[in-house]
């Protein structure tokens, strides 16, 4: 008798650790849910493992192409420790420079950085334009980067589509109004989460996404800067029609 009983505790105590160990193997084999925030975080990993960005600090060339116009060739300096940012944009015979250091900001046109309020007009420069080239290249070469600043919501959902024959998982982001109005879509290889496409759409009052507005983004080839994976290619174009705007080259 005592050894049938024995037998019957040695086999429950079996039967609940084998129960046990399939429990604990079920839910290790289940996958987490690939959230926005999830696919966001991989795709950092993938352009700056080293978290980089934060201390940021190149300069680089890029050659913006554009249909029936001459090339633009800018240098760019971002130095995100420093807080300062340069411009250097020359087309033709002009040549503009723009330098933000600490909130301060400097106006040149032609090396000459005396100019009088018609000939800043009549050139289109400003501070507010400064500003704007400052915010535009930092976004655009710190992202996906720039997904974390504050302002920037990005949706929980992540949809897989197929853009020019390729899927893609999709992170969608929206803006705080102070910091932006467009709807964007952020495109990233589903093997090795590289940034590929970005695009964006115009909203209405009610918030809604316009059909047929704003552009996306082909991005093509990598440079690395400061240990981050940039890319080397942006060909834009309209959403609306496939209309090609141009190309900027990081050179």
């Amino acid at each position: 008798m005592t050894n049938i009983m024995s037998l019957k505790q040695s086999y429950m105590k079996s039967f609940f650790t084998s129960y046990i160990l399939i429990i604990l193997l079920f839910y290790s084999c289940k996958e987490t849910p690939l959230t926005g925030e999830i696919l966001l975080d991989k795709a950092i990993d993938y352009h700056d493992p080293n978290n980089n960005w934060n201390t940021f600090n190149a300069v680089f060339k890029v050659r913006m192409k554009t249909p029936n116009s001459n090339d633009r060739l800018s240098t760019i300096t971002i130095n995100l420790s420093e807080d300062s940012f340069a411009l250097t944009a020359t087309r033709d015979t002009i040549t503009t420079n723009y330098i933000i250091n600490k909130g301060e900001c400097t106006i040149g046109l032609n090396g000459n950085t005396n100019i009088d309020e018609a000939t800043a007009k009549a050139n289109n420069l400003s501070c507010d334009r400064a500003n704007m080239y400052k915010n535009y290249y930092t976004y655009l070469y710190g992202l996906p980067m720039k997904l974390k600043d504050p302002g920037t919501h990005i949706d929980k959902i992540v949809e897989t589509k197929t853009f020019k024959g390729k899927e893609y998982l999709v992170l969608k982001a929206t803006y705080d109004e102070a910091v932006g109005t467009d709807i964007w879509y952020f495109y990233f290889d589903p093997e090795t989460y590289a940034m590929e496409i970005y695009q964006f759409f115009k909203q209405d009052d009610d918030g809604n996404q316009k059909k047929d507005t704003g552009e996306y983004i082909l991005l093509t080839e990598e440079v690395i800067v400061n240990d981050i994976k940039i890319p080397k290619n942006r060909a834009w174009y309209y959403n609306k029609d496939d209309g090609y705007l141009g190309t900027d080259i990081l050179e």
